[in-house]
């Protein structure tokens, strides 16, 4: 009748109907019954809680709280539960409020009152909270195999691209001659420290807060150690009230992906410049791009846009959990349920952008005529000119201004500095000799940036190399 998401409602849940209720004389108001629920969403939980579950049981019988039988039929109960789960078959109710009570109501229906003693040593309060940093662990697994996957690829095409030349641009103005190979590693320095930045978040929420219970611990012998240990935590956590009420990792979280979206929006920045007529750098595959109902010649770099978009989202989602915790005191309260909507929908937006660019980077196509022939525009080699004369020793601001002049020359005239004559550039400085002309063109200005973290050829390749064999000894 019902699966997954189809949540039937009653009109009224009677006090005796829930798993609190004992102390309630009247039923929960059919608004508040909905209003209150969190099933809706924190369904996706199911696997994490059912996991924490599992250790927890096991944990009560290895310290004689549960018979080994008692654990043993539990997690068979919850193990066949994640089974119907998984084939669609589980009936989520909405009077049962959370994912924690549907699967507990689920187990007692399904192995009798030995289900009722799962419960024993712990709070839905410390069971959340040990479900949503599993649930963060898996995620930000997930994620780093997206970015795994985009800067092979990123670093593949900067290896094919090391000696394209290409305008490097400040103020979005032409500056200096690069190589794309080069830009395309800058793109992958970044997302190497949103890497390293998700892995400091991870080692930072694998602590097992399971065993602080409602607020204060609980009076039964549990064994928070063994506990940490079969869920894969490094260790339990400190302090019993902090266990139940932290939410930093989940803003950590959601400010790493903030700046990993914020990384993602550049790139689609450049991309959507590079595809435009004005630049005509770059060429998206036509799979990645759509079409307009109007303009028949349109290609629209629509995932480009898409993710420079929902950047936002992801950015609004950190501000909605920083105002979230900000003005609660210990411990657990009501508002934490608010963490979940906004912390799954950053995971699928940040896995769906890195999956996007995974598959459309390393298909780019590079027009490398066209963007040689912008790098020769703008003065792109002025400030080998400068330097060339310092070598003369000149010093740098007497080269600046001599450069500077040669520019308003070329400028009134329409021409680039290798197109001034040997005689014209002498008259701004006798000091000027015919290898100028050396220094003047594109591939003698990349080259000469020949030092670690330069864009001459050989040091792209070399840094596409190292940076190839950093992300095979993840």
């Amino acid at each position: 009748m019902n699966k997954k998401n189809d949540l039937p409602t009653s009109s009224s849940t009677p006090a005796n109907g829930s798993l609190w209720g004992g102390r309630f004389q009247e039923p929960t108001d059919a608004f508040v019954e909905r209003f209150n629920a969190s099933v809706s969403f924190d369904q996706r939980l199911y696997a994490q809680d059912i996991n924490g579950s599992i250790a927890h049981a096991e944990m009560l019988a290895a310290t004689h709280v549960l018979t080994d039988e008692e654990a043993l039929q539990i997690t068979t109960g919850l193990l066949a539960i994640k089974s119907d789960i998984e084939a669609g078959d589980f009936i989520w109710l909405q009077a049962r409020e959370d994912v924690h009570m549907n699967i507990e109501a689920a187990l007692t229906e399904k192995i009798g009152d030995v289900g009722k003693k799962l419960h024993t040593g712990r709070s839905r309060n410390d069971q959340v909270a040990t479900d949503i940093r599993l649930y963060m662990r898996d995620a930000i697994d997930a994620i780093n195999v997206k970015l795994h996957r985009l800067q092979a690829g990123i670093i593949e095409l900067a290896k094919n691209e090391a000696a394209t030349i290409m305008p490097g641009f400040t103020h979005l103005q032409i500056a200096q001659p690069v190589t794309f190979g080069h830009h395309l590693l800058a793109w992958n320095e970044m997302l190497e420290r949103d890497y390293t930045r998700l892995c400091d978040c991870r080692a930072r929420l694998n602590v097992c807060p399971l065993g602080a219970a409602a607020l204060a611990g609980t009076t039964f012998p549990i064994d928070r150690e063994l506990t940490a240990k079969k869920l894969g935590f490094d260790r339990p956590s400190n302090n019993s009230l902090d266990s139940v009420s932290d939410r930093d990792f989940a803003i950590e979280f959601s400010a790493c992906a903030s700046i990993t979206m914020m990384h993602l929006s550049r790139f689609a920045e450049e991309m959507i410049l590079w595809t435009s007529s004005q630049f005509d750098f770059i060429e998206l595959p036509d799979r990645f791009c759509t079409g307009s109902s109007i303009m028949p010649q349109k290609k629209n770099p629509d995932v480009p846009e898409l993710v420079r978009g929902k950047t936002g989202r992801v950015y609004g989602h950190l501000m909605g959990l920083l105002t979230l915790m900000k003005s609660q005191p210990l411990a657990y309260n009501k508002d934490n349920q608010e963490d979940k909507e906004p912390l799954f929908d950053s995971v699928d937006t940040l896995l769906d952008c890195l999956h996007a660019y995974a598959d459309m980077v390393p298909a780019i196509v590079a027009k490398r005529d066209n963007m040689r022939a912008a790098a020769a525009k703008g003065f792109a080699t002025a400030t080998d000119l400068a330097d060339y004369l310092v070598r003369k020793g000149i010093a740098f601001r007497d080269s600046h201004a001599v450069v500077g002049q040669a520019v308003a020359q070329c400028v009134a005239r329409d021409i680039d500095l290798p197109e001034l004559s040997l005689h014209e550039l002498q008259a701004l400085c006798p000091s000027i000799e015919d290898d100028v002309f050396g220094v003047l063109t594109l591939d003698g200005s990349v080259a000469a940036r020949d030092h670690l973290g330069g864009t001459a050829p050989r040091r792209v390749l070399e840094a596409a190399n190292k940076a190839g064999q950093n992300l095979s000894t993840r």
